[in-house]
Protein backbone atom coordinates (compact mmCIF):
# COMPACT_ATOMS: atom_id res chain seq x y z
CA UNK A 1 0.00 0.00 0.00
CA UNK A 2 1.88 3.68 -0.98
CA UNK A 3 1.68 6.59 1.11
CA UNK A 4 -1.83 8.04 0.43
CA UNK A 5 -2.39 11.96 0.49
CA UNK A 6 -6.23 11.78 1.93
CA UNK A 7 -8.66 8.86 2.32
CA UNK A 8 -12.38 10.11 2.42
CA UNK A 9 -14.85 8.23 4.77
CA UNK A 10 -18.25 8.29 4.21
CA UNK A 11 -19.29 7.67 8.11
CA UNK A 12 -22.80 8.76 7.72
CA UNK A 13 -25.24 8.98 4.50
CA UNK A 14 -28.05 10.92 6.84
CA UNK A 15 -28.20 13.90 6.95
CA UNK A 16 -30.45 16.73 8.80
CA UNK A 17 -30.85 18.90 5.54
CA UNK A 18 -32.20 18.58 2.13
CA UNK A 19 -29.76 20.84 0.02
CA UNK A 20 -31.50 21.20 -3.41
CA UNK A 21 -28.46 20.44 -5.02
CA UNK A 22 -27.58 17.18 -3.00
CA UNK A 23 -27.83 13.96 -4.88
CA UNK A 24 -29.31 12.92 -1.87
CA UNK A 25 -32.29 15.13 -2.18
CA UNK A 26 -33.02 14.21 -6.19
CA UNK A 27 -32.84 10.66 -5.02
CA UNK A 28 -34.57 10.72 -1.90
CA UNK A 29 -36.55 7.80 -2.67
CA UNK A 30 -33.90 5.91 -3.64
CA UNK A 31 -31.31 7.02 -1.17
CA UNK A 32 -29.96 4.15 1.32
CA UNK A 33 -29.71 5.47 4.69
CA UNK A 34 -26.56 4.12 6.62
CA UNK A 35 -24.03 4.94 9.00
CA UNK A 36 -19.89 3.53 8.81
CA UNK A 37 -19.51 0.11 10.76
CA UNK A 38 -17.28 0.03 13.74
CA UNK A 39 -15.37 -3.31 12.05
CA UNK A 40 -15.65 -1.10 8.31
CA UNK A 41 -13.55 1.72 10.74
CA UNK A 42 -11.02 -0.48 12.12
CA UNK A 43 -10.25 -2.14 9.02
CA UNK A 44 -8.99 0.86 7.89
CA UNK A 45 -6.68 1.55 10.98
CA UNK A 46 -3.69 -0.09 9.60
CA UNK A 47 -3.67 2.54 6.38
CA UNK A 48 -3.96 5.67 8.45
CA UNK A 49 -0.28 5.94 9.35
CA UNK A 50 0.58 6.42 5.63
CA UNK A 51 -2.24 8.38 5.01
CA UNK A 52 -1.55 11.80 5.06
CA UNK A 53 -5.17 13.12 6.15
CA UNK A 54 -8.40 11.35 6.81
CA UNK A 55 -11.07 13.59 5.96
CA UNK A 56 -14.80 12.08 7.98
CA UNK A 57 -17.24 13.32 5.93
CA UNK A 58 -19.29 11.60 2.53
CA UNK A 59 -22.71 12.28 1.41
CA UNK A 60 -23.97 13.01 4.95
CA UNK A 61 -23.74 14.94 8.39
CA UNK A 62 -20.73 13.39 10.27
CA UNK A 63 -21.86 14.29 13.44
CA UNK A 64 -25.04 12.56 12.89
CA UNK A 65 -23.03 9.78 13.39
CA UNK A 66 -22.97 8.35 17.37
CA UNK A 67 -19.20 7.30 17.43
CA UNK A 68 -17.43 9.96 14.98
CA UNK A 69 -15.21 11.50 18.07
CA UNK A 70 -14.06 8.13 18.95
CA UNK A 71 -13.25 8.30 14.87
CA UNK A 72 -11.50 11.54 15.60
CA UNK A 73 -9.42 10.19 18.36
CA UNK A 74 -8.21 6.91 16.56
CA UNK A 75 -7.36 8.65 13.56
CA UNK A 76 -5.30 11.20 15.63
CA UNK A 77 -3.79 8.40 17.49
CA UNK A 78 -2.51 6.80 13.98
CA UNK A 79 -0.65 10.01 13.70
CA UNK A 80 -2.11 11.43 10.94
CA UNK A 81 -3.80 14.67 10.22
CA UNK A 82 -8.19 14.35 10.47
CA UNK A 83 -10.71 16.82 9.51
CA UNK A 84 -14.57 16.98 8.42
CA UNK A 85 -17.25 19.14 6.74
CA UNK A 86 -20.69 19.81 8.82
CA UNK A 87 -23.32 21.89 7.98
CA UNK A 88 -23.17 22.97 11.30
CA UNK A 89 -26.55 22.78 12.76
CA UNK A 90 -25.59 20.36 15.67
CA UNK A 91 -22.83 22.55 16.78
CA UNK A 92 -24.08 23.59 20.12
CA UNK A 93 -21.60 24.40 23.39
CA UNK A 94 -20.63 20.89 23.89
CA UNK A 95 -20.17 19.99 20.61
CA UNK A 96 -17.97 22.57 20.02
CA UNK A 97 -16.24 21.90 23.69
CA UNK A 98 -15.57 18.32 21.92
CA UNK A 99 -14.38 19.33 18.83
CA UNK A 100 -11.50 21.47 20.21
CA UNK A 101 -10.71 19.14 23.01
CA UNK A 102 -10.52 16.17 20.01
CA UNK A 103 -7.31 17.99 18.44
CA UNK A 104 -9.64 17.44 14.89
CA UNK A 105 -7.39 19.24 12.55
CA UNK A 106 -9.98 21.12 10.51
CA UNK A 107 -13.95 21.83 10.29
CA UNK A 108 -15.45 22.93 7.12
CA UNK A 109 -18.53 24.82 7.14
CA UNK A 110 -20.85 24.45 3.92
CA UNK A 111 -23.08 27.04 2.47
CA UNK A 112 -24.20 28.29 -0.77
CA UNK A 113 -25.37 31.73 -0.90
CA UNK A 114 -25.33 34.34 2.15
CA UNK A 115 -27.99 35.19 4.53
CA UNK A 116 -31.43 33.60 3.05
CA UNK A 117 -30.02 32.68 -0.01
CA UNK A 118 -28.28 29.92 1.67
CA UNK A 119 -31.61 28.80 4.05
CA UNK A 120 -33.66 28.52 0.47
CA UNK A 121 -31.26 26.49 -1.14
CA UNK A 122 -30.35 24.18 1.92
CA UNK A 123 -33.53 23.31 3.61
CA UNK A 124 -32.99 22.35 7.23
CA UNK A 125 -30.30 24.69 7.77
CA UNK A 126 -29.70 28.09 8.60
CA UNK A 127 -27.35 31.07 8.10
CA UNK A 128 -28.01 32.60 11.18
CA UNK A 129 -26.98 29.59 13.81
CA UNK A 130 -24.19 28.45 10.90
CA UNK A 131 -22.59 31.85 11.43
CA UNK A 132 -22.96 31.95 15.26
CA UNK A 133 -21.49 27.93 15.18
CA UNK A 134 -18.07 29.12 13.67
CA UNK A 135 -17.96 32.35 15.74
CA UNK A 136 -18.70 29.93 18.90
CA UNK A 137 -15.67 27.92 17.37
CA UNK A 138 -13.26 30.71 17.14
CA UNK A 139 -14.09 32.26 20.56
CA UNK A 140 -13.10 28.85 22.23
CA UNK A 141 -10.11 28.10 20.32
CA UNK A 142 -8.62 31.69 21.91
CA UNK A 143 -10.07 30.45 25.74
CA UNK A 144 -8.20 26.77 24.78
CA UNK A 145 -5.31 28.78 23.34
CA UNK A 146 -5.05 26.19 20.34
CA UNK A 147 -4.86 27.14 16.90
CA UNK A 148 -6.76 23.71 15.80
CA UNK A 149 -9.20 23.24 14.11
CA UNK A 150 -8.50 25.25 11.38
CA UNK A 151 -11.98 26.77 10.30
CA UNK A 152 -12.63 26.52 6.68
CA UNK A 153 -16.17 27.52 4.72
CA UNK A 154 -16.74 25.25 1.87
CA UNK A 155 -18.90 27.88 -0.70
CA UNK A 156 -20.64 26.14 -3.17
CA UNK A 157 -20.87 28.70 -6.29
CA UNK A 158 -24.31 28.28 -7.99
CA UNK A 159 -25.17 30.60 -11.40
CA UNK A 160 -28.28 32.15 -9.68
CA UNK A 161 -25.98 33.04 -6.60
CA UNK A 162 -23.15 34.85 -8.42
CA UNK A 163 -24.42 38.35 -8.22
CA UNK A 164 -23.63 38.29 -4.58
CA UNK A 165 -20.21 36.95 -4.93
CA UNK A 166 -18.88 40.18 -3.55
CA UNK A 167 -20.95 39.51 -0.11
CA UNK A 168 -19.50 36.99 0.65
CA UNK A 169 -16.16 37.78 2.10
CA UNK A 170 -18.03 41.23 3.79
CA UNK A 171 -20.37 38.75 5.70
CA UNK A 172 -17.42 36.31 6.71
CA UNK A 173 -15.06 38.78 7.69
CA UNK A 174 -14.29 39.05 11.68
CA UNK A 175 -15.78 35.37 12.74
CA UNK A 176 -12.14 33.75 12.60
CA UNK A 177 -12.54 31.81 9.53
CA UNK A 178 -9.22 31.10 8.09
CA UNK A 179 -10.18 29.70 4.49
CA UNK A 180 -12.82 29.72 1.96
CA UNK A 181 -12.78 27.20 -0.69
CA UNK A 182 -15.28 28.32 -3.50
CA UNK A 183 -16.36 25.15 -5.69
CA UNK A 184 -19.20 25.15 -8.43
CA UNK A 185 -21.51 22.55 -9.28
CA UNK A 186 -19.71 19.37 -10.59
CA UNK A 187 -23.02 16.84 -10.24
CA UNK A 188 -25.89 17.32 -11.91
CA UNK A 189 -28.61 14.91 -10.35
CA UNK A 190 -31.78 16.50 -12.14
CA UNK A 191 -32.57 19.02 -15.40
CA UNK A 192 -33.84 21.51 -12.54
CA UNK A 193 -30.24 22.11 -11.69
CA UNK A 194 -28.40 22.28 -15.18
CA UNK A 195 -29.26 26.01 -15.06
CA UNK A 196 -27.11 26.28 -11.94
CA UNK A 197 -24.21 25.28 -13.76
CA UNK A 198 -21.03 27.50 -14.32
CA UNK A 199 -18.89 25.49 -16.33
CA UNK A 200 -17.54 28.05 -19.53
CA UNK A 201 -18.46 27.20 -22.43
CA UNK A 202 -15.74 29.55 -24.36
CA UNK A 203 -12.73 31.51 -23.80
CA UNK A 204 -14.34 34.79 -22.82
CA UNK A 205 -16.62 33.18 -20.23
CA UNK A 206 -13.91 31.70 -18.65
CA UNK A 207 -11.95 35.19 -18.38
CA UNK A 208 -15.26 36.87 -16.98
CA UNK A 209 -15.77 34.50 -14.38
CA UNK A 210 -12.51 34.46 -13.57
CA UNK A 211 -11.93 37.72 -12.95
CA UNK A 212 -14.78 37.29 -10.19
CA UNK A 213 -13.17 34.87 -8.37
CA UNK A 214 -10.03 36.48 -8.70
CA UNK A 215 -11.64 39.52 -7.34
CA UNK A 216 -13.14 37.32 -4.24
CA UNK A 217 -9.43 36.11 -3.65
CA UNK A 218 -8.01 39.67 -3.47
CA UNK A 219 -11.40 40.75 -0.58
CA UNK A 220 -10.25 37.76 1.03
CA UNK A 221 -6.43 38.87 1.43
CA UNK A 222 -7.60 42.01 2.34
CA UNK A 223 -9.46 40.37 5.12
CA UNK A 224 -6.78 37.90 6.12
CA UNK A 225 -9.11 34.83 4.83
CA UNK A 226 -7.31 32.67 2.25
CA UNK A 227 -9.72 31.99 -0.83
CA UNK A 228 -9.22 28.52 -3.13
CA UNK A 229 -10.99 28.28 -6.30
CA UNK A 230 -10.88 25.51 -9.26
CA UNK A 231 -12.40 26.67 -12.30
CA UNK A 232 -11.78 24.45 -16.00
CA UNK A 233 -10.82 26.28 -19.02
CA UNK A 234 -12.89 25.44 -21.88
CA UNK A 235 -12.01 22.96 -24.44
CA UNK A 236 -7.74 22.60 -22.27
CA UNK A 237 -8.56 19.24 -20.28
CA UNK A 238 -5.76 16.54 -19.45
CA UNK A 239 -5.58 14.27 -17.42
CA UNK A 240 -5.02 15.29 -14.51
CA UNK A 241 -7.85 14.92 -11.89
CA UNK A 242 -8.86 17.27 -8.74
CA UNK A 243 -9.83 14.24 -6.71
CA UNK A 244 -6.23 13.09 -6.71
CA UNK A 245 -7.29 9.45 -7.78
CA UNK A 246 -3.55 7.86 -7.93
CA UNK A 247 -2.91 8.87 -4.58
CA UNK A 248 -6.49 9.13 -2.25
CA UNK A 249 -9.72 7.26 -2.43
CA UNK A 250 -13.32 6.91 -0.92
CA UNK A 251 -14.44 4.69 1.35
CA UNK A 252 -18.18 4.63 1.36
CA UNK A 253 -20.72 3.81 4.21
CA UNK A 254 -20.74 0.22 3.27
CA UNK A 255 -17.27 -0.22 3.24
CA UNK A 256 -17.14 -0.23 -0.51
CA UNK A 257 -14.28 1.51 -1.81
CA UNK A 258 -14.45 4.16 -5.21
CA UNK A 259 -11.97 6.34 -6.71
CA UNK A 260 -13.71 9.29 -5.17
CA UNK A 261 -17.37 10.30 -3.66
CA UNK A 262 -18.85 11.25 -7.28
CA UNK A 263 -18.13 7.59 -8.21
CA UNK A 264 -20.22 5.91 -5.09
CA UNK A 265 -23.79 7.84 -4.70
CA UNK A 266 -25.80 5.40 -2.21
CA UNK A 267 -28.87 5.79 -4.83
CA UNK A 268 -29.28 2.07 -7.32
CA UNK A 269 -31.40 3.07 -10.14
CA UNK A 270 -30.76 6.99 -10.58
CA UNK A 271 -30.42 9.26 -13.47
CA UNK A 272 -27.92 11.86 -13.62
CA UNK A 273 -27.36 15.18 -16.25
CA UNK A 274 -24.94 14.55 -19.09
CA UNK A 275 -24.73 17.19 -21.03
CA UNK A 276 -27.86 18.11 -22.67
CA UNK A 277 -29.44 14.50 -22.19
CA UNK A 278 -29.59 12.34 -18.94
CA UNK A 279 -27.96 9.15 -18.31
CA UNK A 280 -27.91 6.02 -16.05
CA UNK A 281 -25.82 7.15 -13.02
CA UNK A 282 -23.60 3.98 -12.37
CA UNK A 283 -20.99 3.33 -9.23
CA UNK A 284 -17.62 2.38 -9.96
CA UNK A 285 -16.19 0.44 -6.75
CA UNK A 286 -13.36 -1.95 -6.68
CA UNK A 287 -13.98 -4.24 -3.28
CA UNK A 288 -15.34 -4.00 -0.43
CA UNK A 289 -13.36 -4.05 3.22
CA UNK A 290 -15.84 -6.38 4.48
CA UNK A 291 -14.12 -9.37 2.72
CA UNK A 292 -10.77 -7.45 1.23
CA UNK A 293 -8.15 -5.38 2.99
CA UNK A 294 -7.46 -2.14 1.47
CA UNK A 295 -3.86 -3.19 0.53
CA UNK A 296 -5.52 -6.20 -1.36
CA UNK A 297 -8.45 -3.46 -2.96
CA UNK A 298 -5.89 -1.28 -4.54
CA UNK A 299 -3.12 -3.76 -5.55
CA UNK A 300 -5.91 -5.09 -7.82
CA UNK A 301 -5.57 -5.38 -11.57
CA UNK A 302 -8.67 -3.30 -12.37
CA UNK A 303 -7.80 -0.34 -9.71
CA UNK A 304 -4.47 -0.38 -11.63
CA UNK A 305 -5.72 -0.06 -14.93
CA UNK A 306 -8.07 2.77 -13.56
CA UNK A 307 -5.29 4.63 -12.31
CA UNK A 308 -3.10 3.88 -15.21
CA UNK A 309 -5.85 4.79 -17.67
CA UNK A 310 -4.72 8.70 -16.59
CA UNK A 311 -1.69 8.10 -18.82
CA UNK A 312 -3.32 7.92 -21.86
CA UNK A 313 -7.72 7.96 -21.79
CA UNK A 314 -9.39 7.94 -18.87
CA UNK A 315 -12.16 5.93 -17.76
CA UNK A 316 -15.38 6.28 -19.24
CA UNK A 317 -16.90 7.13 -16.41
CA UNK A 318 -14.60 9.82 -15.61
CA UNK A 319 -14.55 11.66 -19.49
CA UNK A 320 -16.94 13.94 -18.76
CA UNK A 321 -16.17 15.13 -15.21
CA UNK A 322 -15.47 18.78 -15.19
CA UNK A 323 -12.98 17.76 -12.39
CA UNK A 324 -10.02 16.77 -14.90
CA UNK A 325 -8.42 20.45 -15.98
CA UNK A 326 -5.79 21.42 -17.27
CA UNK A 327 -3.03 22.08 -14.24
Amino acid sequence: MPHLDWIQIDVTSRCNALCSYCPRTAYLSRWNNRDLSPDTFEALLPVFSATKMVHLQGWGEPLLHKRFFEMVASTKKAGCQVGTTTNGMLLDGSVINRLIKSGIDYVAFSMTGIDEKNDMARKGTEFSRIIQAISDLAVQKKVFQVEAPVINVAYLLLRSHLPDIGKIIPRLKGLGIQQVTVSTLDFVACKDLRKELLLPENEGEYRELKSLLDGLVRDGERAEILVNYHLVLPGKRNQICTENPRRSLFVSADGSISPCVFLNIPAPGSSRVAGEGECEYQRLTFGNLSSESLPAIWKSQCYKEFRNSFDSTPHPFCLKCPKLHEV
